[in-house]
Formats: structure tokens, sequence, C-alpha cells
């Protein structure tokens, strides 16, 4: 009876442990030099840092409304995002655009003829503004890229590219660099693909050295486009202020979207 019992017991320790299998230890994984698998939520370390550095993708997940002014040659321009559906609106002195996340219109103020490609330019302002987390969108792939050397100092890069068919331009590409010392982002370089085929190895440059803390989130008072040389940013060409800028965890109204009686429908 003993030996039997004594069986018992092996057995009854043995089914617990397959029950409650051992842990075992998961090895390391060094993001920086993969891609993002765009199914999970995790991200690679060098693009989490700089999120990190921004005040977190977390927070930045949280926003609905997105609004800032740029001041342009002919008055103020407003733009408008519904940040999960990209719904968009921008108010000028001689038209509004807006795209309700289906339909993209323009309305014409006063007589003014809109002369502009408003499916180039939706999107266009709130992408450069959104920096560094709108890279954080579904169907990006991230890479390392070589460093930025400008002034004597190296700047760490990532390269951004985009799954088949997401956007209008899957094609265009995105290197934001780094300060290796605070993380924060510094530099973007990009391309243009808008109406062409294949990707383009041109990139341009702007600088992101002004930064504001808003709802949490770390976003550009300023950005300053640079001309470029050899593929590498040279001197300071034009700036780009934003004010009145709205970052917020409510919605913009619905109707902001809406096409107005009288606009054009953009195919």
């Amino acid at each position: 009876m003993k030996l039997k019992s004594l069986l018992l017991i092996i057995l009854l320790i043995f089914a617990s442990c397959k029950d409650h299998p051992k842990s075992e230890k998961v090895e390391s994984v060094d993001y920086s030099k993969t891609e993002l698998d765009v199914t999970t939520s995790t991200y690679p370390e060098n693009i989490t840092k700089v999120f990190d550095a921004h005040g977190g993708v977390d927070i930045w997940k949280q926003m609905k409304h997105l609004s800032f002014t740029i001041e342009k040659p002919n008055g103020k321009e407003v733009v408008t995002t519904h940040l999960k559906s990209r719904a968009e609106r921008i108010d000028t002195p001689t038209y509004t655009s807006g795209f309700d996340g289906q339909t993209l219109w323009v309305n014409e103020k006063d007589g003014n003829a809109y002369t502009g490609n408003a499916k180039f330019y939706k999107g266009l302002m709130m992408y450069f503004y959104a920096m560094p987390f709108i890279v954080s969108d579904d169907g990006v792939l991230y890479e390392t890229a070589e460093p930025l050397v400008f002034e004597g100092k190296s700047y760490p890069g990532i390269l951004i590219s985009y799954e088949a068919g997401v956007g209008e331009s899957p094609d265009d590409q995105y290197i934001i660099y780094y300060n290796p010392e605070t993380s924060q982002m510094e530099w973007l370089a990009y391309t243009v693909t808008f109406g062409k085929d294949g990707k383009s190895s041109d990139f341009r440059y702007i600088r992101y050295n002004n930064w504001q803390n808003l709802n949490g989130v770390q976003l550009p008072k300023s950005i300053d486009w640079y001309k470029y040389e050899n593929g590498v940013p040279t001197e300071k060409r034009n700036t780009v202020e934003f004010t009145d800028v709205t970052v917020s965890e409510n919605e913009p109204d619905a109707s902001l979207f809406k096409q107005p009686e009288g606009a054009k429908v953009i195919e």
C-alpha cells in the first residue's frame, strides 16, 4: 500500500507541474534593427525612446482633437483634425477645405478660385506638426538609418516607411533624427512621392528644436525648413510657427467636417 500511495503522490505532482509550466527566461531583442510587426502594439526601442521623450505614445493615443493656426501671406490658416478618423478642416481667408472621412471637398470664398491641390494638401501640415507621434500609426515600418551629422553633432536616425496601400502616398519615407542625450526629435528628413511611381531618394529637411508641453505631450511651437545639398541640410530657409494650438481628449464637433452646400467635391 505504501508503494501505491507513493506512486499516486508522484503522479499528482507530475500532473500539477503540467498544469503550471515553469516560466522561461525570454532573451531581449534589439528592435532598433528590426521592422515593427504592425499587428502588435510594440514599437522598436529607438522610436519608443523618442515617443517617451515627448510624453509617451499612450498619452498621445488618448487625444482626439488637434487644431492649430499658421500665419500665411494671405492670412491665417486654421487646421482642425479628428485624430481618430482623420477627418480634417482647413479654413483660410479665400477657401475652406474639408474631409469627413469619405468625401474631400473645397468651398471657395468671395469669388476666389481655388488653385491648390486639395488631395495633396489634406493632412500635410497636420502630419508635420504631429511628429513624432504621427508615425505611431498602423502600417508603419521602422528601420535604423545612418546618423545625420550637422555642425559637428551626430543625430541617430530612424527610417519610417509604409506598407503598400497605406495613405495617399505609401512610397513616402521619413527619417526621424533625435538627440542622443535627450532622445527628443531634432530633425525630419522626408521625401515627396505624391502623383509619382516608386520611392524617391530626394530627402528634404525640417529642424525641430522649439517644443512646448500641451496636455502632457511635447509638440512644436515652430519648425524650420532647411536648404540642402548632397543629401544634407545646409542653412535655414524659413520658419513656420504654430499658434492657438488645441490638443484634447474631447472629440471635435462632427459638423465641422461636413460638406457645405455649394462646395466642390474633389475626386
